[in-house]
């Protein structure tokens, strides 16, 4: 594992490269993704640049609807998706949102470097008012800079540590749909705060 924890005042401190977290019962920006037989990753979330997208995160969040969702897609030097809980890639919330990237009229100026997080959609040639507004519970974080994508999907924070767990997971093996041949399980998503001493 990548983290320590102790005890203070009975809530647990996370120790991670040199920073320490705490869980908050509130919503905040930054996120704990703590991935089972992995570690933990901790991102910051960006709502003034996605403010839907961020809005729709800390909701599922908040349901605590992402715990124990499994990475169903991954692929080396390019991302690591999750946020299906049927597994198969074709699944999400209930809720649709707007996407918030520049070819559906949106300005959003995170590039998609290494550590981003990003909505994942559906897609088509060409592409259509459904497809573009087609984002729910599904997310993936870039794993090497994918540029690429800038403009057509909606990035919305950056991992603030745990770099060493993308890696990880990003060069598991996997099937021919680029599943992993193990299932690589999130125990859960919860905010968390910079803890001060």
């Amino acid at each position: 594992m990548n983290y320590t924890t102790e005890k203070v005042n009975g809530k647990t401190i996370y120790n991670i490269e040199n920073e320490k977290y705490i869980e908050s019962e509130e919503a905040t920006n930054y996120i704990k993704i703590d991935v089972n037989n992995y570690g933990i990753m901790i991102a910051e979330l960006y709502p003034k640049i996605a403010p839907i997208t961020v809005e729709n995160i800390k909701e599922l969040i908040k349901e605590k609807f992402y715990d124990g969702i499994i990475f169903h897609r991954v692929i080396k030097d390019f991302m690591i998706q999750t946020g299906d809980p049927t597994g198969t890639g074709m699944g999400g919330s209930e809720k649709e949102i707007k996407g918030e990237f520049e070819i559906n009229g949106i300005k959003n100026n995170i590039s998609h470097t290494r550590g981003v997080l990003s909505m994942a959609r559906r897609g088509s040639n060409p592409e259509t008012e459904d497809t573009l507004n087609s984002a729910s519970s599904q997310f993936f974080i870039v794993h090497q800079d994918s540029n690429f994508l800038d403009g057509s999907y909606a990035s919305f924070g950056k991992l603030l540590n745990g770099y060493d767990i993308l890696d990880k997971i990003a060069t598991t093996s996997t099937d021919q749909n680029d599943k992993p041949l193990n299932d690589i399980k999130m125990n859960s998503i919860r905010f968390v705060t910079l803890y001060e001493e």
